[in-house]
């Protein structure tokens, strides 16, 4: 897989869940990223997706993990659990995460997703493997 192969593959995922800007990369293990939520990724009643809320958390904490570990991981989801509190609508919505508990490779996170007044919309954690990139994407290449 080349770089520009990549660099495309992560700008169209980041397209389809609507980012639009990281606000934060914290190398504590935090991150805060805004994403817009459009109509297409909607419902019945205008209510967003499950899929995209738990999206969004999930590439939350995975930043979260990358500002803490480095560029040079992968943070592979072994274990992810969503709760839905409010139904998110088509607007801004911000999604947080962070370390709860670091180990050699495998960590625990927690995210929430948040509408712009601060309204908590759901909540996940997650286990997450710190995989190292180039064992990733030689397992990637060779599968191909």
């Amino acid at each position: 897989m080349t770089t520009s192969t990549k660099s495309s593959g992560v700008e169209d995922l980041n397209r389809t869940l609507g980012l639009v800007r990281r606000v934060e990369m914290d190398p504590a293990g935090r991150a805060v990223l805004e994403y817009e939520a459009g109509l297409h990724m909607c419902h019945s009643g205008g209510v967003v997706q499950g899929g995209f809320i738990t999206g969004w958390i999930d590439a939350a904490m995975a930043h979260a993990a990358i500002a803490m570990a480095g560029n040079d991981i992968v943070p592979m989801s072994l274990e992810l659990k969503v709760s839905f509190f409010a139904p998110a609508r088509p607007g801004r919505v911000i999604a947080e995460a962070w370390v709860e508990r670091k180990g050699k490779r495998t960590c625990f996170f927690e995210g929430r997703l948040l509408d712009p007044a601060g309204t908590v919309l759901a909540k996940a954690s997650s286990t997450i493997m710190l995989a190292q990139r180039d064992r990733v994407e030689s397992a990637a290449r060779a599968a191909t």
